[in-house]
């Protein structure tokens, strides 16, 4: 179908909040044409409730089949650094095939739930035996062909990876298929140009300050395009404290932003364990906190400093990260549900000028969350995305409510996911709460789980 598509929404949440009826025009390309408030209903298609679709800005997509199989209590204390071991002897056996199996499943999951984008932090680049396949490529154009499968928006960022610790120790054998140095992560850049489009954006991501030096990091900053998004683990676990002060002098925080000019292109993902000055640099460099509040507390990481970060000015986004949750509301609720638990305080998450503590999370993680992934998303305004979300406005949590309280109920009441239809750049992706491929993907997903547990030490 040529010409522009159209949707007629009786509220919409914009920039500024939510407007009534609501004319939305989209290109073929995707591309939102006209965002038009007050306008007169002609016939169009027709929503009650329509909002922007969320940016999950920090996914490890192949992590989805661990789900479940890392709760049992081991001998001695179980902690992020056991979960690591246990994480890299599954990563082991698993295949291209298996990665794309998996990311479809991933994808389809996280659409029906709101996340219209995903910023793959991805880092299985070679085969069983550590040695880079024959397209350098290979894995991260499987997670490509999975996003374009399913319909959800991608930015990949293939991971810079070359130590076991601080002071460049060298990787272990079960780590090997992770290794890349600058030159290695450059070459897969450079494979995944062609695929560049309005649904597909390609930036870096150092592991960590563990894994990448100081040097690497450079080297890449060097050629990488200028605009690309930069993405790092950092300050996850307080034991990685502990080790950068050993090594450096100085907490990773604090020592990243002394060697390299952090910018709004940074995103620096969890950043758990920060002090005063840390929160308060952070926020002025104008990069991103990447917060996963689901994994953060199945890990055991800690809380994230989110009340002083916001008072300074800070930028939040919100991912899945390892995938024990696929819902942005989800993420959203423990970010703020953490933050009451620390401080024994409600309505953490505000702002002088929003009060409504779900609206404030929502559009915070929007403007983070799109700034992270490098691509024009997270609001529906006219050059951006056909990126929506269509709620179940006949769900008894929405009942009788006015759009101000809207996403109050979306977040905070119940447990029903209120995600109805869902499109991606101009496509209609979910309807009626199912992906349009949702069969397929999940007998697909069954077999290489199967194939997986079959192999599984």
């Amino acid at each position: 179908m040529s010409g522009p598509r159209v949707l007629f929404a009786r509220h919409a949440l914009l920039a500024h909040g939510w407007e009534a009826n609501v004319l939305i025009e989209w290109g073929a390309g995707g591309t939102l044409l006209t965002v038009a408030p007050g306008a007169v209903h002609a016939g169009e298609p027709m929503a009650d409730l329509v909002l922007p679709g969320m940016v999950n800005l920090h996914s490890h997509a192949f992590q989805r089949a661990l789900g479940g199989l890392t709760e049992t209590a081991g001998e001695g204390p179980d902690s992020f650094w056991t979960w690591r071991q246990l994480m890299y002897r599954f990563a082991r056996h698993i295949t291209p095939e298996h990665i794309e199996a998996i990311a479809a499943q991933l994808f389809s999951e996280c659409l029906r739930h709101g996340y219209t984008s995903v910023c793959e932090f991805h880092y299985v680049q070679r085969d069983q035996d550590g040695v880079m396949y024959a397209r350098p490529a290979e894995t991260a154009e499987r997670i490509v062909a999975a996003a374009q499968l399913t319909g959800m928006g991608v930015t990949m960022l293939p991971v810079l990876y070359s130590y076991a610790g601080f002071g460049e120790k060298p990787l272990a054998p079960e780590q090997q298929r992770f290794r890349t140095d600058a030159a290695d992560v450059l070459r897969i850049v450079d494979s995944l140009e062609p695929l560049r489009s309005g649904q597909v954006e390609v930036g870096v991501a150092p592991h960590s300050l563990r894994a990448a030096s100081l040097g690497q990091i450079r080297e890449v900053l060097a050629v990488l395009p200028a605009g690309r998004p930069l993405h790092i683990h950092i300050a996850e676990q307080q034991g990685e404290v502990e080790q950068c002060l050993a090594s450096t002098g100085q907490r990773p925080v604090r020592y990243l932003m002394d060697q390299v000019a952090l910018d709004a292109r940074w995103c620096l993902v969890h950043a758990t364990h920060l002090d005063d000055g840390e929160v308060a640099a952070l926020a002025a460099s104008g990069a991103v906190a990447g917060l996963c509040p689901t994994t953060e507390a199945n890990l055991g990481d800690g809380l994230f400093p989110l009340a002083p970060f916001l008072a300074a000015g800070g930028r939040i986004g919100v991912g899945s990260d390892s995938h024990v949750s696929q819902s942005p509301v989800e993420e959203l609720r423990w970010l703020e549900y953490g933050q009451r638990l620390l401080h024994q305080k409600r309505n953490v998450a505000a702002s002088p000028t929003q009060r409504r503590v779900g609206d404030f999370l929502w559009q915070s993680a929007l403007h983070g969350g799109a700034q992270a992934s490098g691509r024009p998303v997270g609001v529906l305004a006219v050059g951006k995305r056909a990126d929506l979300l269509v709620l179940d406005s006949d769900h008894p949590n929405l009942a009788g409510i006015g759009a101000e309280d809207v996403l109050s109920s979306f977040i905070f009441c119940g447990n029903d996911n209120l995600v109805r239809d869902v499109m991606v750049g101009g496509r209609w992706v979910v309807r009626d709460r199912e992906h349009i491929a949702q069969g397929a993907i999940a007998q697909r997903y069954k077999q290489t789980i199967a194939e997986l547990r079959r192999l599984r030490p």
